[in-house]
């Protein structure tokens, strides 16, 4: 099923992880997708090769997100790779753990704007993109179970995160007469090669466990497979939400 055929989509974070999976999702349903990171390394050689073996197009593009003059050109060279841009997904972020007593400017900063800012004037350059155009667009920005449930030690995380939840409903509303949708899609415990960590250490992994219902940890490709339904027309009355990925581990968390 070829849902995305002759569309191009920008995955910003997109080296590994819940970032890698949805561009390669994206490719297999008839995407042209472009890769972004800090530097392209093996890893975005081997997704491009994958994204290329499927008969699809794909190219990385070098930028750190945080800065805003670097979203702004990373939003304007994927539109000058292929001539167009139809999906943005925000993948990229970051998080910080620091008790909020020793929290330090640089930290809130770093994640703030990656998590935020940049997202914030990365949408606003494709929104400009799309009215100048007058083409529609869809951007999906991901969030986490932490923009409703807490963490402490993860403060600045929270506030970004939270951030984003209103944000996006802010825009659904403002970018639906431009014919653009805008939604959060907000993971919970995730098998990616940020949590290795907690993978190897059973007995964190096991207290983990126990708050989520189903009993396991997510995969990449479980939020991957929503990122795709919500870039797709099979999406095209949803906008102003957040899905969440996480096995039941939100409300579970709120009834307790």
């Amino acid at each position: 099923m070829n849902r995305f055929e002759n569309k191009v989509a920008l995955v910003t974070g997109s080296s590994q992880g819940i970032g890698a999976a949805c561009a390669l999702r994206l490719a297999s349903e008839g995407a042209d997708v472009i890769f972004n990171g800090r530097t392209l390394d093996e890893r975005g050689e081997g997704l491009m090769k994958q994204v290329t073996d499927m008969g699809r197009k794909a190219h990385f593009l070098e930028a750190d997100v945080s800065k805003i003059q670097n979203v702004v050109k990373l939003v304007q060279d994927a539109i000058a790779v292929y001539g167009h841009l139809d999906i943005l997904v925000n993948n990229a972020g970051v998080e910080k753990n620091n008790d909020f007593w020793n929290v330090t400017e640089e930290e809130y900063d770093f994640v703030m704007d990656t998590n935020l800012k940049g997202v914030f004037f990365g949408i606003q350059a494709f929104v400009k993109y799309c009215k100048d155009q007058q083409r529609p667009g869809v951007i999906v920005n991901m969030s986490s179970v932490h923009e409703e449930i807490v963490f402490p030690h993860f403060a600045a995380y929270c506030a970004s995160k939270g951030a984003l939840k209103m944000l996006t409903r802010n825009l659904a509303t403002e970018l639906a007469p431009l014919n653009m949708r805008v939604n959060n899609v907000a993971p919970g415990a995730i098998a990616t090669p940020i949590n290795q960590k907690l993978l190897n250490n059973k007995e964190q992994l096991d207290n983990l466990l126990e708050n989520i219902p189903m009993r396991k940890m997510g995969t990449p490709e479980d939020v991957a497979a929503l990122v795709a339904f919500l870039c797709s027309d099979d999406a095209k009355y949803v906008t102003g939400s957040t899905y969440f990925v996480d096995g039941g581990l939100t409300y579970h968390y709120e009834e307790q």
